[in-house]
Formats: structure tokens, C-alpha cells, sequence
């Protein structure tokens, strides 16, 4: 999990980025927690009005080995509450067919009644064949639907026959619950996941960006559950001693753990011939590397054949190095995932579970380019040559990553259980989308006229008050400048005053302002973090010194009152009253306010005062790092400003000396941003502002 936390505060930018999946998993299962007290007394009154002796009639209809596995442990877990629930399972699409496995029977090994077998593909080496299989899927599912009448339907994923379920269901009026809706794979995936996401009355999701992809899309956050991948339940449980054994039945019996690679590669349909073509250079990549491989056979889309074609050319099948198989049942899958030295494909297996485990990925072309992927996923986009396939398995394969926990935490089937039994079907069942506010029509028109959507802007530091009108863009589109007062009282008059003509003269500019914005804040996960009073993170106030100078704050000692622009000013300004500051080279105009970049000027030139009074700042600004470091453990501290390129050796070396060795191999940088404290404050209002409030 990369989390990145930023601070902008008085033009110094501090930032964070780490691998935080404990972090992550402990601050989910909180909000879990308390998501499901709540649910719970919900669940009570539902099963109130459903009656108590009313079970939840649940038709679980999957399509191929990737669903199954996705969608099997919610099954079981279903099974295990016959009180509550009844199951129903229909089998369709690739699972019915023998060159992809006849998959149906892992169904029928793991002890569940298929209710029912529809032949719905329709054989043909193109997207019109795809085409005609979601059709007749469409012509035999109303029988089945009818038949029967199942309270809810699960449906997963993205794939073509899933539209065919959702649109049925939807048309038939039974209750949709959708699992792994939000995800972006960049593909025509995307377009039929968010589809059926349209149709669907429910949503089980597995990552934070998922869930916040469905509110953006204006779907009832009341009915989206965050639970994460269903996989990961029987992932995260795998311990299998034996994954020897489950290797060499693949593999051969001269086979090491982490000595083999596993590929999985499918045809992308928007661009099949291009797809073809990077098969083919991966398995000539493969040969040439000499390694052993276990190949699966790719999915059922358009182009599969062609696919197969290309493995029997290179005589796949019969070289030494490879083994070529239809079907590997999911739990002994996962054993050979766990210890391959390396998997090779585009297959979301390899960025989704594989993660779980460490094993590095290489995943080639476009395809699952959009989803979120742990430290182990190399994405080569231009696979385009032998060489760079190569390229990619020498700096991956044997390595070792650390375990991700992104798409779950091993608590997802109890989450959606609890879900399912939270559904009052007496609610109606017509949708309801969360679609944001809309203005009148003179407000409407308004905004017509200004259009360039931007923010004003205030950074409190340094020596002068500057106000800028910012744009989306992330351009100043004109900026004003005030020399900084001394109280608090006189600042805010000026800053009304400094927005006022902003504000005005961005009417002129035909800007539509949103907002006033002051420099300071987190951004954790893309997302503001405002605190209990809208005042987080004030990280220029943290106490480095307990009898250090006063602070505007109120209180003293604060890294601020040592290192801001203002502290720099005021200490400049007294050394120029003693006759202190300026040496040989160096001059103040009489009609130009002392400020800090006369004191850096008079350090550079060799002022022993100035260079000490610096070197002080720089050291308390080092010691507020140190307690973030000790606090936080963040691999990346970024400096921003026009103080930055002052401090930086400082803070270095205060680093080197006060900070534990666990965090002292922190990366500290400048920032190249111009005006970060502006461009920061403005996107704080415009990210806030336009958001979508529900």
C-alpha cells in the first residue's frame, strides 16, 4: 500500500510515502468494526420485517475458473448459514466447455448442487462471437430466473457473460449484488464492470479508490460495502507444507520453489491482433530464458484460438521446459503462485493475488494497467520486443517482495454475509442514484459565462502575504503581494481586503472562484484530512525547544518561530537595527523593508550572525523532522520554497545526528514546485469544493 501524506505549511512542504499494509489493514478493521455494530441493530429490524423464518433465497451464477474463485468463498460461507440463507447455483459460460478445463467439476468437488447448466458460448475467433454468447445467455436465463425466483443474484467482475446475468436479473426485477465493482483494468472491461455496476442494486468492493469510484458514479453509498477481495480469505489462510508436492505434480519432480515461472496471458480484445503478437514474443522470451514454465491456457475471449495456435507453432506443449495446462484448481494454484520465482501474463491474478504473497509480477501491455498493484508488479506497456520481455524477467525473477494486503485482509466473507443479511426486501426496488446538486438555471448560466474553474489562494508565510487566483490547471493566473503585518488582527484585514480585489478582478478574467484557501494540510490517500476542528496537522507548531522564542501561536519554541520566513525577518530586522547585518558588498535601500533573503544574502557573504542564525533555524526545522521520522517512518521527505535550498544540509545532518538508525536512511529532497504554497492552498479548495457531497 503506497500512502502519501503531504504538509504545506509556511512554503515548506513535507511529505511522506511508505508501505503501511499493517498500517492499513489495523485502521480498516476500526471502521469495519464500527460500520458492522452498526449494521447489526439493521440487521435485526430487517429480519423483523422479513420474518424470521424467511431465508434469504441467494443465486450465485458464475462463468469461468477466474469467477469461481472469487466467488466460492462467499458460497461456503453461504452454506454454513442454512438458517439465514438459501443457495442456489447456476454454471454457464466456459465452465461447460472442455478445451478451458470443464471447470463446472471443481464446483461439483467442492460439494455445492448445481441447479443449473446453461450452454451459452458461442464458438467463433472474433467480437462478434462474443456478441451472440452474451445474446443466448439473454435467451435462456429468463427460464432459469423464472424457475427459480431468487430473492438476490451475486454477480462478479467484468467479464461478458456477467452482463448477460446482471441484465436479466435487472429486467426481471431481482436484487443485483455486484462484486469487485470500481475497478479500472484498461480495458473493455472497464466499460462492461462499470455496466454492470449501473444495474446492480448493491456493491461489494475491495479497495478504498473502488468504493470512492462508485460514489463517483453516483451510486447509493448506503448500499456499497467495502470488504475486500473474497480471495483473500482463502489466500491469507493458505499454509500447506506439502506445496512441494503440489509443485512437482505441475512441474516435474527436478523442480526447486522459486525456481520456476508460472504465465498466464489472455488476448485484449480492443486491440487482439497487438495481443497475439506479445504472446509471441513472451513465449520466445520464456524459451530463450530457460527456465521452467507451467503455462495456462488463455480465457475464452476473441482471439483465444489464434492464442492456443501460436503455444502448438512453438511446440509449447512438448518442449521440456514448459507444461501447458487447461486448469489448475484454485488451491493448489495458489501454492504454485506462492513459490514461483516469477509470473508473467496480464492476468489480474497477477496483480490482485499474487500481491498477497510477494512473488514479482510481470504484467505486459495495457491490460489491468489502471488497478492498484503492490511493490512486486513490474509493468512493461511496450512489450513490443523480445528483449524487453528479458529484460523484464532478469530484474524480476527470484526476487522477494514484501506481502500486500491492498484488495483485502483476509475478513471479507463474514463482512458480505452480514451485508446480505442487512437487505430489507421490502425496501423498493427501484434505484436510486446520489447525483450531486444542481443550481438553478441563472446560476446555471453564470457559470457558463465563467469558466475557468479557480481558487484564491493565501500563503501566510515569509515576509510578504501573497493571494493568488489559481486555475484547475494549476496556473497563477495573477498573483498580489503585501508586505506581512505584525498582528493577527491587521493580517486578516488584509487578507479580506487582497481577496476582495482578487475576487473581482476574476470576474474580469472570467474565473469562476470556489474558495479561499490557506497553506497548511495533510493529503492522505489523495484525500484532505481536516481533523475533529478542520485544524490537522499543523506540523510548523510542533515544540522543538521548551524555552524557545514566542510564537504567533501563542505558544513558544515551535519550529515556526525559528525557521519561518517571518522568524527570519524578525531576527534579520534586529541585526540591521545594532548595525549587525550588512558587510562589505551588500546594501539595504532606504525605502526596502529588512526581510530574510537579506539575512541569507548576508550569511552567504560571510556574516558569522546571519550564517549562525540560519544554521539554528535549519537545526530546529532537522529536529521537527526527526519527530515526523520517529513518528511516522516515511521513506521521503520533500523541502519546499524559497528557505528550502537553505536548509537542506542542515536538516540532513541534524537527521544524521539526532535520528534513530532505523529512519535515517530517509530520502530528503527540494522541491521544483514554483509558488508551492499558492498551487497547494488552491488545490486544498478546489479538490474540496468540487468534490461530490451526498
Amino acid at each position: 500500500m503506497v500512502v502519501k501524506d503531504l504538509k504545506l505549511q509556511n512554503s515548506v512542504l513535507i511529505s511522506r510515502v511508505y508501505h503501511s499494509d499493517y498500517k492499513q489493514s489495523f485502521l480498516f478493521l476500526q471502521l469495519q468494526e464500527l460500520y458492522f455494530k452498526t449494521l447489526s441493530k439493521r440487521k435485526k429490524q430487517v429480519m423483523e420485517k422479513n420474518g424470521n423464518n424467511r431465508k434469504l433465497r441467494v443465486c450465485v451464477a458464475t462463468c469461468n475458473r477466474a469467477d469461481y474463485s472469487k466467488l466460492a468463498p462467499i458460497m461456503f460461507g453461504i452454506k454454513t448459514e442454512p438458517e439465514f440463507f438459501e443457495l442456489d447455483v447456476v454454471v454457464l459460460g466456459s465452465h461447460l466447455i472442455d478445451d478451458y478445463g470443464n471447470t463446472y467439476r471443481m464446483i461439483e468437488q467442492d460439494d455445492f448442487d448445481i441447479n443449473t447448466r446453461l450452454h451459452t458460448i458461442v464458438r467463433g475467433e472474433d467480437e462478434a462471437a462474443m456478441v451472440e454468447s452474451v445474446g443466448l445467455a439473454l435467451v435462456k436465463l429468463p427460464d432459469v430466473l423464472n424457475r427459480l425466483k431468487p430473492d438476490i443474484m451475486i454477480v462478479h467482475g467484468d467479464r461478458f457473460d456477467a452482463l448477460a446475468l446482471a441484465t436479466s436479473a435487472a429486467l426481471m426485477n431481482i436484487r443485483i449484488l455486484h462484486i469487485e465493482g470500481g475497478e479500472v483494468s484498461g480495458t473493455i472491461d472497464d466499460s462492461i464492470r462499470h455496466a454492470i455496476t449501473k444495474l446492480a442494486h448493491y456493491h461489494v468492493c475491495c479497495t478504498r479508490s473502488a468504493e470512492q469510484h462508485l460514489i463517483s458514479m453516483c451510486e447509493d453509498h448506503d448500499r456499497i460495502l467495502l470488504a475486500g477481495c473474497p480471495s483473500y480469505d482463502k489466500l491469507l489462510s493458505a499454509k500447506n507444507k506439502d506445496y512441494m508436492s503440489i509443485i512437482r505434480m505441475w512441474l516435474g519432480d527436478d523442480v526447486k520453489s522459486k525456481d520456476y515461472i508460472v504465465a498466464l496471458q489472455h488476448p485484449v480484445t480492443t486491440d487482439i491482433k497487438h495481443s497475439i503478437k506479445m504472446f509471441e514474443l513472451t513465449l520466445d522470451a520464456l524459451i530463450s530464458f530457460n527456465k521452467r514454465t507451467l503455462v495456462l491456457f488463455p480465457n475464452i475471449d476473441a482471439g483465444s484460438k489464434e492464442m492456443v495456435r501460436v503455444m502448438r507453432k512453438k511446440g509449447i506443449e512438448h518442449h521440456p521446459n514448459f507444461r501447458a495446462v487447461k486448469h489448475v484448481p484454485f488451491d493448489q494454484f495458489i501454492q504454485l503462485v506462492a513459490h514461483a520465482g516469477c509470473m508473467i501474463g496480464n492476468s489480474s491474478c497477477g496483480v490482485r493475488e499474487v500481491g498477497a504473497f510477494g512473488t514479482p509480477v510481470i504484467n505486459l501491455g495495457t491490460r489491468q494497467i489502471g488497478r492498484e498493484t503492490g511493490e512486486n508488479v513490474l509493468h512493461v506497456r511496450d512489450a513490443d520486443t523480445q528483449d524487453k520481455i528479458l529484460q523484464a524477467l532478469h530484474l524480476q525473477f527470484g526476487k522477494q517482495y514484501p506481502c500486500s494486503k491492498i484488495y483485502g485482509d483476509g475478513n471479507a466473507v463474514p463482512r458480505i454475509l452480514k451485508f446480505l443479511k442487512s437487505i430489507d426486501l421490502q425496501e423498493p426496488l427501484q434505484k436510486k442514484f446520489c447525483f450531486p446538486p444542481v443550481k438553478e438555471n441563472i446560476s446555471q448560466d453564470i457559470d457558463h459565462i465563467l469558466e475557468t474553474l479557480s481558487a484564491l489562494a493565501v500563503d501566510l508565510g515569509g515576509t510578504n502575504l501573497r493571494v493568488a487566483i489559481v486555475s484547475m490547471k494549476g496556473e497563477v493566473v495573477k498573483k498580489y503581494t503585501q508586505f506581512n503585518p505584525k498582528t493577527y488582527e491587521e493580517r486578516i484585514d488584509l487578507i479580506l481586503q487582497m481577496c476582495v480585489e482578487a475576487a473581482a478582478e476574476a470576474v474580469k478574467l472570467n474565473c469562476r472562484i470556489l474558495g479561499v484557501g490557506i497553506g497548511g494540510g495533510i493529503i492522505h490517500q489523495h484525500e484532505l484530512i481536516h481533523g475533529s476542528s478542520f485544524c490537522a496537522a499543523e506540523l510548523g507548531h510542533l515544540v522543538v525547544s521548551l524555552d524557545g522564542p514566542d510564537c504567533l501561536c501563542g505558544s513558544h519554541g515551535c519550529i515556526e518561530a525559528y525557521a519561518s520566513g517571518m522568524a527570519l525577518q524578525r531576527e534579520a530586522k534586529k541585526l540591521h537595527d545594532e548595525d549587525l547585518l550588512l558587510v562589505e558588498g551588500m546594501s539595504v535601500p532606504k525605502d526596502e523593508a529588512v526581510g530574510a533573503l537579506h539575512l541569507i544574502q548576508a550569511a552567504k557573504l560571510g556574516n558569522a550572525k546571519a550564517q549562525s542564525i540560519l544554521r539554528t533555524a535549519g537545526t530546529a526545522l532537522g529536529l521537527g523532522v526527526v519527530n515526523i521520522l520517529h513518528t511516522m517512518n516515511p521513506s521521503l521527505v520533500i523541502l519546499s520554497g524559497v528557505l528550502a535550498n537553505h536548509y537542506i544540509h542542515i536538516v540532513k545532518d541534524v537527521i544524521r545526528q539526532q535520528a534513530l538508525p532505523s529512519v535515517q536512511d530517509v530520502d530528503v529532497v527540494v522541491s521544483d514546485l514554483m509558488d508551492p504554497a499558492l498551487l497547494g492552498a488552491a488545490s486544498m479548495v478546489l479538490d474540496y469544493t468540487t468534490r461530490r457531497i451526498y
